[in-house]
């Protein structure tokens, strides 16, 4: 009997504990669901919201950074094309400098060609009619020897003539 009261005073312990542990659980769990899982719930929403907006930041940063590659391979090929056509027109400037230089050089050698030309024949004109002036007062004296007498201006003047034009016919 004693096992028997025991047993009885036992179970009816046991249910009794179990229906405080049972009530404390829910009570506890009240007590968790309003203090802790709300806002462990919310940090968690909070970092998942976080995350997806790191994942779209980087997906915008990663295109955007794709798009401004392209735009600088863009800027370097119009750069590289632009550097073609300044060197293209230096080369071609350069080209016509040399051929404008290169006329007028020639266009001033064939000047001082002509130049030199010209005063070449100046001088042997010159020359001549050096040579015609001493040749006709060499006549006038050797004349003058041979006649003996003095002539006049006219008389002069028909001499030399015909000296002259004996000159150019030989």
């Amino acid at each position: 009997m004693f096992a028997q009261s025991v047993l009885a005073e036992s179970n009816s312990l046991y249910v009794g504990d179990m229906i405080f542990y049972l009530v404390s659980l829910v009570i506890l769990m009240l007590l968790v669901k309003k203090f802790a899982w709300g806002p462990i719930t919310k940090m968690m929403q909070d970092r998942a919201d976080k995350i997806a907006n790191d994942i779209d930041s980087a997906e915008s940063s990663r295109n955007e950074a794709s798009k401004l590659a392209e735009q600088r391979e863009s800027e370097l090929q119009n750069s590289r094309s632009e550097a073609a056509t300044i060197v293209a027109n230096a080369k071609q400037s350069g080209e016509s400098q040399r051929t404008q230089i290169i006329t007028s050089a020639q266009i001033e050698a064939q000047a001082l060609k002509e130049n030199a030309q010209q005063d070449a024949e100046q001088a042997r004109e010159d020359a001549l009619k050096s040579a015609k002036d001493d040749v006709a007062n060499l006549s006038i004296e050797i004349a003058s020897k041979i006649i003996h007498k003095e002539l006049s201006a006219g008389d002069q003047k028909a001499l030399i003539d015909s000296y002259i034009e004996g000159l150019g016919k030989e």
